[in-house]
């Protein structure tokens, strides 16, 4: 295992449940969601129409409406993904064993 400092792993601390980037549109997706609850909005049927309102692409990339089925559907799929990522290569980035 490499040592690493403090500062190194406080860094990669701050990225530890992500073992791959996110895309676009997960990045996207993730600054509108932030935005609707940093409204105030937490009501998740009323956020899937903000999405809606705002034109939001689906992470998936995947057409159609927002609705709350869709919203933990795409919740879903980005959490498996991040996850599969992450027991790939994630807990090797947070040891320093990765660059």
């Amino acid at each position: 295992m490499a040592v690493v400092s403090d500062a190194e792993f406080r860094a990669a601390l701050g990225r530890q449940a992500l073992g791959r980037s996110l895309t676009t549109n997960e990045r996207d997706f993730a600054v509108a969601l932030e935005a609707i609850f940093h409204s105030g909005e937490h009501d998740l049927s009323r956020v899937a129409g903000l999405l809606e309102a705002k034109g939001v692409k689906r992470p998936s990339g995947s057409a159609g409406a927002w609705s709350l089925d869709v919203l933990g559907q795409e919740l879903a799929r980005i959490n498996a993904s991040l996850d599969q990522a992450y027991a790939a290569s994630g807990a090797a980035l947070l040891r320093g064993d990765v660059p």
